[in-house]
């Protein structure tokens, strides 16, 4: 957008004080207080106020300049909406102390972080023996200490991804069960499509009009807000042997279940947009699991213990949201290792798999964290 001549208050009045005088014949009086000092500044008033209408309207009238609400309604004229937030969704493990008596976890029992910002349900189950669709609840049987079942955040949003064993409230009581946890982190909690986010989209959306393109494909699997990472590749069968006419996309959602569901609906929206008579096929990637052995060496030994476990949640972190198709980099995990923590002064050693050397992904793989050993 072209810059603006916008002018501000003084430099209103100060044009038509140059106005004036420059067309009078003798000096005019235009001290504080004075009547056409004070036309003078209530008309630069009224310019400041149009002038700033007029800033608003061109400002809400663009997707490139609007934010919020106003981008919404611009995108609305074109059919599209804003990719919704996700629950994040994890397993807590119910525990107690005396194991005699069997317990029921009710549908919908309510846990939360320590500090109470967070709460989540537990939900019904993708496949868990304990569950008894009778009693709508989770059978904690007698004799058993603990029990893990699926949860899913009240609130959607980022907010809702939190650490190993934040989750530690029980809210009410659950006979015979004392405690709970999360032995593992929430990560695929996601907040609402960005501004910048729903502008990208909108340009891709754009390009896939004309449909069977690879842009359309790649629209079509984007839209939904459970896709964190997706391939395509053509011509080619899944096990590698060339087909032409053939493709196939290679799909992964946010919470890492890649259930058949999931898998339909990705197929669903492709198959509206490819080309007659154009075969194709939907995959789960297949995972491969990377043991990372490290030796670190600090400036103080005292806070070694910490330094571990920042280095372990870090490197976990980095390769659990690599992309399908994405190499991971021997040197990058010595780099997050270096920023892990200002007290890391050497990487000593590193290991991938129990080699040196970079490990690549196919664009039907994902590199996923397996043991991660720190030292």
């Amino acid at each position: 957008m072209t810059a603006f001549n916008i002018k501000s208050f003084t430099e209103l009045v100060s044009g038509q004080v140059t106005a004036v005088q420059s067309r009078a014949q003798k000096l005019v009086d235009f001290s504080i207080g004075s009547i056409l000092r004070s036309l003078a500044e209530s008309n630069a008033g009224v310019a400041m106020w149009i002038q700033q209408l007029i800033v608003k309207l061109l400002v809400t009238t663009r997707a490139a300049t609007c934010s919020g609400e106003d981008l919404d309604s611009w995108m609305a004229d074109f059919g599209l909406r804003r990719l919704s937030a996700v629950q994040a969704t994890g397993q807590v493990v119910f525990s107690r102390f005396t194991a005699t008596h069997e317990a029921l976890i009710p549908l919908g029992t309510l846990v939360s972080t320590i500090d109470g910002s967070q709460s989540y349900t537990v939900i019904a189950p993708m496949d868990n023996k304990a569950w008894d669709a009778e009693l709508s609840g989770y059978i904690f049987e007698a004799g058993a200490s603990s029990l893990t079942v699926p949860v899913r955040a009240s609130a959607a949003g980022a907010s809702g991804n939190v650490q190993k064993g934040m989750v530690s409230i029980i809210t009410g009581s659950i006979p015979y069960v004392d405690t709970v946890t999360n032995n593992t982190i929430f990560v695929n909690g996601k907040d609402a499509e960005s501004d910048d986010e729903f502008r990208k989209r909108f340009i891709t959306w754009i390009a896939s009009l004309s449909k069977a393109t690879k842009g359309a494909l790649e629209y079509a699997i984007s839209s939904y807000s459970e896709v964190t990472s997706f391939t395509l590749t053509e011509n080619l069968a899944w096990d590698g042997t060339p087909k032409p006419g053939y493709f196939y996309a290679v799909v992964e959602n946010s919470s890492g279940q890649n259930d058949e569901e999931f898998r339909e609906q990705v197929f669903r929206s492709i198959d509206a947009v490819r080309g007659f008579t154009i075969n194709f096929g939907v995959f789960c990637p297949m995972v491969i699991t990377v043991d990372v052995v490290i030796s670190v060496a600090t400036k103080n030994r005292e806070h070694d213990v910490k330094v571990i476990e920042q280095i372990k949640k870090r490197i976990t972190e980095y390769i659990a949201n690599l992309h399908i198709g994405q190499l991971l980099s021997y040197t990058q995990i010595i780099r997050v290792a270096y920023a892990a923590s200002p007290l890391v002064t050497n990487v000593t050693s590193l290991s991938l798999n129990a080699d040196t050397a970079d490990l690549a992904a196919s664009p039907k793989e994902v590199i996923r964290p397996g043991k991660i050993v720190v030292s």
